[in-house]
């Protein structure tokens, strides 16, 4: 059965609009469940009002808001309905004087039947066509909002603790037992719940995609070369114009070698940032066309190559290009991957790096200077490169107090 939640944006409107024009939900801790319906709210003048509805489909990376970091959990969100903004206070009948902290906080399941069936009744009662946009005036007008309103943990509320762990160093990036990279080739898909199994190819082949200079006409055109460790073909039909996205993967490791400030500092610069660069380059404007053009080319046919043979990713391929084209004869389908490939890798590429330290002044640097590189320019828009950075961290356990528990405290030297 499915929950109903309050998805409280605060005073952060833009983030509220963010939500609903670009039909996205982000929370803060894992708590949301595909098929939940989500009222959206945001604080206008010290009042939480809702002015939109949803239901949570499927999980996804895509987190659009200036403070994107903030969210852990992201779900696309579909049947979304608009309404006179209300508001929420009417929940004060069933939630008491802490009404605010019990269903704002943290977007928590709303328990009271009664509750939701009030929702929903003041909700068709003021339902409206488009979503309500407030005047400038109002929007921003917080003056009389002091800090101490803001929502605040249920006071009865007590976080259950599953268990105790203790962070343990990765040997380095490539040992087959201790090392981070196998590691997590072999959980994937346990570890990145938005990358849908169904919807995504991960290949883990680290020496399978190289770039380098090529030879043309007896002459040598200069390239950058590199080697990729993973990469991993996403598909999303809701993406118009390329609904298939190149993801780069990039492993790192300080591991146990590298554990002094200066070295892992030397690390990064020296090694890791030049390594990212390359392979933005690689397929940026600013590499010579012939080389961008040859790269793709031999990278697409070794996806393909890697797809067709194995049984499952064939049936998976088959339902992509049988999902965005209803016609489709099985003599085109691998014309059409190659076709949606090519134009991925001119208009849709991220650089994910997995590692297992990373402050976020360094992702922000890395992500800025990965966004310089720009891809194609399409009716007028500049594609630039994306980023994320994802940082996994081995735990050793020390006890268990509460296997049904969702949180666990851990603790490093």
């Amino acid at each position: 059965m499915s929950n109903s939640r309050i998805l409280n944006c605060s005073k952060l409107i833009e983030n509220y609009y963010t939500c609903i024009t670009k039909r996205i939900a982000g929370f803060t801790q894992r708590t949301g469940i595909k098929g939940d319906t989500v009222y959206f709210s945001v604080k206008i003048e010290g009042e939480n009002l809702c002015g939109a509805k949803g239901i949570l489909d499927e999980l996804t990376d895509y987190k659009p808001w200036p403070d994107s970091e903030r969210y852990v959990q992201c779900f696309k969100v579909i049947n979304i309905e608009y309404c006179e903004p209300f508001n929420l206070n009417i929940l004060r009948a069933y939630g008491g004087k802490y009404w605010g902290p019990k269903y704002l906080f943290r977007s928590q399941a709303i328990k009271e039947n009664d509750a939701i069936q009030r929702l929903k009744k003041e909700f068709k009662a003021n339902k409206r066509d488009t979503l309500y946009i407030w005047p400038n005036e109002e929007e921003y007008d917080d003056t009389n909002i002091n800090d101490d309103e803001e929502i605040k943990s249920p006071i009865d509320e007590k976080l259950e603790i599953m268990g105790t762990f203790q962070t343990i160093k990765f040997k380095n990036e490539t040992d087959s037992v201790w090392g981070l990279e196998p590691l997590v080739n072999e959980h994937f898909y346990e570890i990145f719940e938005h990358f849908n199994k169904n919807n995504t190819v991960l290949i883990p082949q680290n020496r399978l995609f190289i770039t380098k200079g090529v030879k043309i006409d007896e002459y040598n055109i200069n390239g950058i070369k590199s080697i990729t460790d993973a990469l991993l073909v996403s598909y999303d039909k809701d993406n118009l114009d390329t609904p298939i996205k190149i993801n780069i993967i990039e492993y790192e490791c300080y591991g146990e070698n590298k554990v002094r400030t200066k070295q892992k500092f030397d690390y990064l610069n020296g090694a890791i940032i030049p390594q990212l660069i390359r392979f933005a380059s690689t397929f940026s404007i600013v590499t010579d066309n012939r080389i961008r053009e040859k790269t793709i080319q031999e990278w697409v046919e070794k996806i393909i190559d890697y797809i067709n043979g194995d049984e499952e990713l064939t049936l998976k391929k088959i339902e992509w290009m049988k999902d965005l084209h209803n016609n489709i004869k099985e003599t085109q389908i691998d014309r059409m991957l190659d076709k949606e490939l090519k134009r991925s890798f001119e208009r849709n590429i991220k650089i994910i790096l997995i590692i297992d330290e990373l402050t976020m002044e360094q992702k922000e640097t890395i992500k800025n200077v990965i966004a310089s590189f720009k891809l194609s320019n399409v009716n007028g828009k500049n594609n630039s490169i994306d980023f994320s950075a994802y940082i996994i961290r081995l735990e050793q356990r020390i006890g268990i107090l509460n296997k049904d528990a969702s949180f666990a405290l851990s603790f490093q030297e």
